[in-house]
């Protein structure tokens, strides 16, 4: 079920807007409003001159010519997708043809739901709170967004290095890692400049990036936003849409002070666009939405509409002691190709992955004790099938998006069951199909009724097959 409460209304509260529809003629903007751009109002009266107080000179850069793709123009009609009932295009958005270009590359042809619900709405300025889970298509939602508005309201005249205009804020580090590559993708036909900035990554590479290109959109984690910002290398007060992902992640893991004194110094909600993203609507996140946003269209997708149906989900009714002898010979199964096994703390993560490599099993370990470089190695092992077996925690188990994997497994169920959903949608994407299997023993077999709550839908447990228990 798709909700959509249309909140905005133009003329009323901030700065006058206008929310006329998005044009279907590409490279069109669809809005022109000049709400979203920095203003002395905006800033608490601060000035150009004032602002420039304590800015080194040399920082400034103007932008250079726009990078040309390669090869012959690029046109629309080259990307032919024909229209299917009850199903909304990318043709059908009124997007910027750099953008479509990009799009046609990844082979985006259709919106997923939330995308079909909140793109129409975004695009037009609204500010947005959506409800959805890994695997949804979100990611691109607000992507799609912001590039579209950046390409329709260009700056014109001089700007500084370390004043992005789009922001998005994740939780972790893989998250921004994959929301930054998805963005180099979709931005790979314009002239628009992506920088990450993520910690136990060297700090002077990411500052380098900073000081030799104008950025227009910055990903990045709260902790090591709040050092470029408390080192004076970046500036918010240009930020004309900010996005917030995975807000009830950050709210866990205690990020939303970090958050809050961020989101303080960026221009005032009426005058930026703001898109907050989260799995789950507690009232917690309720009331930082009503602080965050203005007007906001809202948009949920129901549990039993996430894309589960690819994923084929069992739970093994297992005692303690036979939990790794299952998983072992699991793994040695010609049918276990890709697997990643989920863990829910980091001290079984460690004594699992230590088990399986003593086994013989090509596994690889992410955890939050674990160095970035490390974790990004082991990943990209992973990736190019190098490794066989990822061990992870819930933590570092987000923003995980590697095509071919074969098989989820819970060792643990989760805690949490928002994270079940996380972790089996880390299988059966991009069309294929995938396994499930969740180990429920004496220990843990309690958190199933609170999974099929969540889930609508009853989880049959079953014994391992013989195979397996051998």
């Amino acid at each position: 079920m798709i909700k959509s409460l249309v909140g905005r209304i133009a003329g009323k509260g901030g700065a006058p807007q206008d929310h006329s529809p998005a044009n279907s003629g590409h490279g069109t903007p669809p809005r022109h409003e000049p709400s979203h751009k920095a203003s002395s109002a905006s800033h608490g009266g601060d000035s150009d001159a004032g602002r420039e107080i304590g800015r080194d000179s040399n920082k400034r850069r103007r932008r250079g010519g726009k990078v040309k793709a390669d090869g012959k123009p690029w046109s629309v009609d080259e990307f032919q997708v024909e229209p299917e009932e009850g199903k909304t295009r990318f043709h059908d958005l009124g997007l910027r043809e750099e953008l479509m270009h990009s799009i046609a590359d990844v082979g985006f042809k259709y919106c997923s739901p939330i995308q079909a619900a909140i793109l129409p709405l975004t695009l037009q300025g609204n500010d947005a709170i959506g409800k959805a889970q890994t695997g949804t298509g979100k990611t691109a939602a607000f992507l799609v967004t912001i590039f579209n508005d950046l390409l329709c309201n260009p700056i014109e005249g001089e700007r500084f290095v370390g004043e992005p205009r789009a922001l998005v804020i994740a939780p972790t580090r893989e998250l921004v890692m994959q929301i930054a590559q998805d963005a180099e993708d979709l931005a790979r036909h314009t002239d628009l400049q992506v920088a990450t900035l993520i910690g136990g990554m060297d700090y002077q590479k990411q500052l380098n990036r900073l000081h030799n290109t104008v950025i227009d959109l910055v990903v990045a984690t709260p902790g090591r936003l709040l050092d470029f910002m408390s080192r004076r290398d970046l500036y918010l007060d240009h930020i004309e849409i900010l996005v917030l992902d995975e807000a009830d992640r950050m709210l866990d893991m205690g990020f939303i002070p970090q958050v809050k004194r961020i989101v303080r110094a960026t221009p005032r909600r009426e005058d930026r666009q703001t898109l907050l993203f989260s799995a789950t609507f507690t009232q917690d996140i309720i009331n930082l939405s009503e602080q965050w946003t203005y007007e906001p269209v809202t948009i949920e997708i129901e549990p039993d509409h996430v894309a589960t149906d690819s994923v084929d989900q069992k739970v093994y009714l297992v005692s303690s002691e036979q939990r790794y002898r299952v998983l072992n010979n699991l793994l040695r199964s010609e049918d276990a190709t890709s697997v990643i096994v989920f863990a829910n703390r980091r001290d079984q993560v460690r004594r699992l992955h230590e088990r399986l490599r003593k086994s013989g099993v090509a596994a690889g370990i992410l955890s939050g004790e674990i160095p970035q470089a490390k974790r990004t190695s082991t990943l990209d092992a992973f990736k190019q099938g190098k490794l066989k077996v990822l061990v992870a925690t819930d933590v570092a188990g987000r923003g995980i998006h590697v095509e071919g994997v074969s098989h989820v497994v819970n060792y643990n169920l989760p805690e949490d069951p928002e994270d079940y959903v996380h972790r089996i949608g880390r299988t059966g994407r991009a069309g294929a199909t995938g396994v499930s299997i969740s180990f429920a023993s004496e220990d843990d077999a309690f958190l199933l009724p609170d999974l099929e709550v969540l889930l609508g839908t009853r989880l049959e447990c079953t014994h391992p097959p013989a195979e397996l228990l051998v």
